[in-house]
């Protein structure tokens, strides 16, 4: 667990170069660190898992995959806050230290076999994320996102701490494998209600950390007032460990019950499918259209969780590797368009393609992806998330999300219409480098996962 120890122990290094003011260090040394803990995550792979730290984590190949797409994630979002965080205050360390200390949380969600480490682990990664989301002190916006994420997800925290507790008071243990036993050795018994509504409370609270409707009300206001490179790490590292969390815990304990639990999260999909495509259609804003439309990525993902079996895992990486990389591309752009005109709105992209054609191809490609166009990683997410749901003949739901990804199609593509047919009288944008690279390897993963899937799908 290598891994877990380098990226916990990180952060604190960074604050002492914070301390003696070594500011220059801090993004060459996050990113080695975060290398170096790749690194050691990928080691194991071939390993023989086993359960350690008395059985409460196991770091198999479903947690290895995830831990690397966090961190390649957490990789490319660090990479575009060069020059970012100094515009905000003079201590940027703590930046770096929180967003690091979030990804130890992030890493204990993805690899816990115990809920008592789950609950660990959410909380240390939504305690850095309330801080995070007010980093701005003096915006406004940015403290009501902050307060209106720390009471809401203290809200939602209680309902999934109650959901453990009914659960350990229906089996006894907080061990999945346990839970699991006891779960096969009462199937086709009458169904212990503290279990059931344990596992019920559950949903309801993981719905919330992924932004699933309706416990999505929080997502539009923190993503529109928390600073961008934050609202990109909330929506793509954050809710791909929320829904590695939520695929491990349901397939190792609760397949059995699938005849009671898949009937509720279907009718949550469908909720969460419709609200965030039919809200981001109206959106003029486009950090609040990504915002939506990540509601609406939540409601394919839950496919997964609908579908579960032995696919449901390559489908949530492919996917939530597709998403996080195509919204990394997305808000990349947003920063440096927002940095020249001032504004979020649509009408900013408008004529960007005549005076920066590499950063409208690359905004181009991440739509399309998000959008769910062939060729590119989001088709081929779409794609085996409705393969799992038709192998279980849920044809009417595969049907209400193929047309939430026509009317996605809609607002993906006011963005390409703004950059390419649109005029407007504007000067051509300064790309740092590290954002050229940072966008550009982005582009090319989507493009080379839309048309070589097999090298994702062969990893778990």
């Amino acid at each position: 667990m290598e891994t877990l120890i380098v990226i916990s122990v990180l952060p604190i290094f960074l604050l002492y170069f914070g301390l003696f003011k070594a500011t220059k260090y801090l993004l060459p040394v996050t990113i080695f660190g975060l290398l170096l803990a790749l690194g050691l995550a990928i080691s194991h792979w071939n390993g023989n898992a086993q359960p350690i730290y008395s059985g409460m984590m196991l770091f198999d190949k479903y947690a290895i995959a995830f831990s690397g797409i966090t961190i390649i994630s957490t990789i490319l979002i660090i990479l575009l806050s060069k020059g970012y965080f100094e515009k905000i205050s003079s201590h940027i360390a703590e930046y770096y230290s929180i967003i690091l200390f979030a990804l130890a949380g992030i890493i204990v969600m993805v690899s816990f076999n115990n809920l008592t480490m789950l609950f660990i682990g959410i909380e240390i990664m939504s305690v850095s994320l309330y801080i995070l989301a007010g980093i701005k002190k003096s915006d406004f916006a940015s403290n009501e996102a902050s307060l209106k994420y720390f009471l809401m997800g203290a809200f939602s925290t209680g309902f999934l701490l109650f959901g453990i507790a009914l659960i350990y008071g229906a089996t006894g243990s907080f061990n999945l494998d346990v839970i699991h036993d006891w779960v096969l050795s009462h199937q086709g018994k009458e169904v212990d209600p503290m279990l059931f509504t344990g596992i019920l409370l559950i949903i309801v609270g993981l719905c919330f950390k992924v932004g699933a409707a309706p416990f999505h009300f929080w997502t539009p206001d923190v993503y529109e007032g928390s600073p961008t490179l934050i609202t990109a790490f909330m929506s793509t590292v954050v809710k791909t460990a929320g829904f590695a969390a939520f695929l491990r815990l349901f397939s190792a304990c609760f397949v059995p019950l699938v005849n009671l639990w898949v009937p509720v999260i279907m009718i949550l999909t469908i909720l969460t499918l419709f609200i965030g495509n039919i809200t981001a259609l109206y959106q003029r804003s486009f950090k609040r259209m990504l915002a939506f439309s990540s509601i609406s990525h939540a409601g394919y993902m839950l496919f997964a969780i609908i579908a579960i079996g032995s696919g449901s895992a390559s489908a949530v990486l492919t996917y939530a590797t597709s998403y996080s990389i195509a919204s990394i591309i997305a808000f990349g752009g947003l920063i440096l368009v927002s940095a020249q005109s001032g504004s979020d709105n649509l009408e900013s992209f408008n004529g960007l393609s005549k005076k920066n054609p590499f950063l409208a191809l690359v905004l181009t490609i991440a739509m399309l992806s998000l959008a769910g166009i062939p060729l590119t990683a989001g088709f081929i997410g779409k794609f085996f998330m409705f393969a799992g749901a038709l192998k279980q003949y849920q044809y009417i739901l595969v049907l209400l999300a193929v047309l939430n990804a026509i009317i996605s199609i809609f607002y993906y593509f006011k963005v390409i219409i703004a950059m390419y047919f649109k005029e407007a009288d504007r000067a051509e944008l300064t790309i740092p480098l590290f954002y050229k690279i940072v966008l550009g390897v982005s582009a090319a993963i989507t493009i080379f996962i839309g048309i070589f899937p097999a090298f994702i799908l062969s990893l778990l």
